[in-house]
């Protein structure tokens, strides 16, 4: 109904019972809302500082929020707002808006859907028509490129480099983490050359030793030991994993393309769903798992990437790599190596936040064990490798999901990575960050990591990719996936160099 043309219905509003009015404005559309109490006297008064009627537009429209205390007017005039700079066609004017994309976006993830109907049997979220709005929002290039696409790294590899405030670039890079499709190349174009691609300058900052500090807790943390999220560390760890999945075919996987490839993938709280089979087989439960508010318990698929140690050498500690701290090292295209590991934990013990935690939810330990699949498809390597797990998981100050893990070989610690799970406690996103020697040894290695749960159970025959509980059968081997795949062997023209000589002149004298 057009409430600005209808005048029979204005004429009657006047003797009409207000909740009458209100049953019939509670169907209007969000946008429309707005301009009702423009209509008349009488019906300004009943859409002025009625928070029941905004709370029911809402409703009709968007996701029913899991928490309390919500602002259904605020929060309402918001995504209209959002859809409306969305649409703009001045590319400067929206630019202007990513403060408040950035706070739009967050606060509708936070109020997603987390009771709803899968889309399918294999994912591991509800479907919520917030997330669908944002991902048909963000669906058009001009919006990634103008909100998801402007950390320091996009402008380093446009050579665009400008002193923007570190707080764009930081909230521009959580806008991409919780996208969580990477955005493989500096801009769109019709031609995506290899000279527009995002992973070099993403593999500079990660494989960068520098980036790694005890202030930094050598994870993705502000290098101010303040433990705040480095958005863009994570956003760099986004895009070199994604960027080598999807070199190797697997994102085509249904168990990583629903991660990888789904915009707004369940990256809101409390969004993990148990995969239909864990519900139809009885799932043992540990007591402590009733006490877990993260949803440790069960098995989770990761995956580590690494340079060979000569190259991580050769980039960290050649001589023309002797760089002042403020100025990122060369991009690079040396070629990693990636492992697939199936990883089964459950909860060991629960205790009390300690003073440097967020005080909101306890610090969760966890043991378990970790099993390459690769080693399981090669006949020829030791299939009967199987690594202990330990862990922890604890809110940090400013209430994101922090993950600790260690791997044990022969009862010693070897590796420790430091994590933090995108979209909040209990999402269904998984966890991005970095692995490293558990002796912090300044020389390395260190590498990006990823792991997301995949099922409820937390025991198998003996760790094997044959056992993953996922629909429409085992997560089976790919034949276009090489475990050891070089991506820069099958470039055809130059080499890391190419990045080097021109950007880094420029760079280098900006930076300085």
């Amino acid at each position: 109904m057009n409430l600005r043309s209808d005048g029979l219905f204005i004429r009657r509003s006047r003797q009409t019972p207000p909740e009458v009015i209100h049953n019939v404005l509670q169907y209007v559309d969000p946008s429309d809302l707005a301009f009702v109490p423009r209509v008349c006297q009488s019906l300004n008064n009943t859409v002025r500082d009625n928070a029941m009627l905004f709370k029911h537009v809402y409703l009709a429209h968007f996701d029913k929020p899991a928490r309390a205390n919500v602002n259904w007017e605020q929060n309402l005039k918001d995504l209209v707002r959002l859809q409306v700079v969305c649409q703009q066609s001045d590319m400067e004017a929206k630019r202007s808006e990513l403060a408040f994309v950035h706070d739009t976006v967050t606060e509708a993830l936070k109020n997603a859907c987390v009771d709803g109907e899968r889309l399918n049997l294999s994912t591991t979220h509800p479907v919520s028509r917030n997330a669908t709005l944002l991902s048909d929002l963000f669906s058009a290039h001009e919006n990634q490129y103008a909100f998801l696409a402007r950390s320091f790294l996009y402008e380093r590899a446009r050579r665009h480099i400008r002193l923007a405030p570190q707080k764009e670039h930081q909230m521009s890079a959580k806008l991409h983490c919780l996208y969580g499709v990477p955005l493989l190349y500096a801009q769109r174009s019709a031609h995506e050359t290899r000279q527009g691609k995002m992973s070099p300058f993403a593999c500079s900052k990660v494989y960068d030793i520098r980036q790694y500090t005890p202030r930094t807790r050598w994870g993705p943390f502000m290098d101010d030991g303040s433990d705040r999220v480095d958005w863009e560390k994570v956003e760099a760890i986004l895009l070199v994993i994604g960027a080598n999945l999807k070199d190797l075919g697997l994102n085509s996987f249904p168990i990583c393309k629903n991660f990888w490839e789904t915009p707004f993938s369940g990256v809101w709280p409390g969004s993990y769903l148990p995969l239909p089979l864990d519900d139809e087989e009885t799932v043992e439960q540990n007591p402590l798992d009733l006490q877990d508010p993260y949803g440790v318990t069960g098995t989770w698929l990761r995956v580590v990437c690494f340079l060979d140690y000569t190259d991580f050498y050769d980039f960290n500690f050649s001589v023309e790599q002797e760089l002042p701290a403020s100025v990122p090292r060369r991009a690079i295209d040396y070629g990693e190596a990636t492992r697939l590991i199936l990883m089964r934990i459950t909860v060991d013990r629960i205790e009390p936040p300690g003073p440097e935690d967020g005080q909101d939810l306890p610090v969760v330990h966890f043991k378990g064990v970790s099993r390459s699949l690769d080693d399981s498809w090669d006949e020829n390597t030791n299939s009967d490798l199987t690594v202990a797990e330990t862990g922890t998981v604890r809110l940090t100050p400013e209430g994101e999901v922090r993950w600790t893990t260690f791997s044990i070989f022969n009862g010693q610690e070897r590796w420790r990575s430091e994590s933090v799970q995108l979209g909040g406690v209990k999402s269904a996103k998984g966890v991005l960050g970095n692995w490293f020697d558990k002796d912090f040894d300044p020389r390395g290695p260190t590498g990006p990591t990823a792991f997301w749960k995949i099922s409820e159970k937390s025991s198998g025959q003996n760790g094997s990719h044959r056992d993953l509980p996922y629909p429409d059968g085992a997560f089976t081997h790919n034949p276009n996936y090489d475990p050891d795949y070089d991506s820069a062997d099958d470039l055809d023209v130059g080499s890391e160099d190419d990045y080097d000589e021109d950007v880094e002149g420029e760079e280098g004298a900006e930076m300085k």
